[in-house]
C-alpha cells in the first residue's frame, strides 16, 4: 500500500505539541482590527488547542494517524 500523503494546507495551519495535542491559530485576528479591543486582539495572538472531536480528522490530514 502506498504512503499516505499529508495535506499541504493542514501542515501550514496545525502544529503537534510535544504533549501530543494539536495547536491551531485563532480566527478573526488578521484584519478590521480598529474596532477590536486591545484585550481581544491580545487574546487572538495566542494559539489554541483543537477540540477532541477534530483530533482524528486533523491527524489524518497530517498523515500521523
Amino acid at each position: 500500500m502506498p504512503k499516505m500523503k499529508s495535506n499541504g494546507s493542514a501542515k501550514k495551519r496545525f502544529k503537534i505539541a510535544s504533549s501530543g495535542t494539536i495547536k491551531r491559530r485563532k480566527a478573526y485576528g488578521s484584519h478590521i482590527l480598529t474596532k477590536k479591543s486591545s484585550k481581544r486582539k491580545r487574546n487572538l495572538k495566542q494559539s489554541a488547542v483543537i477540540s477532541d472531536v477534530d483530533v482524528r480528522s486533523v491527524k489524518r490530514l497530517l498523515a500521523k494517524a
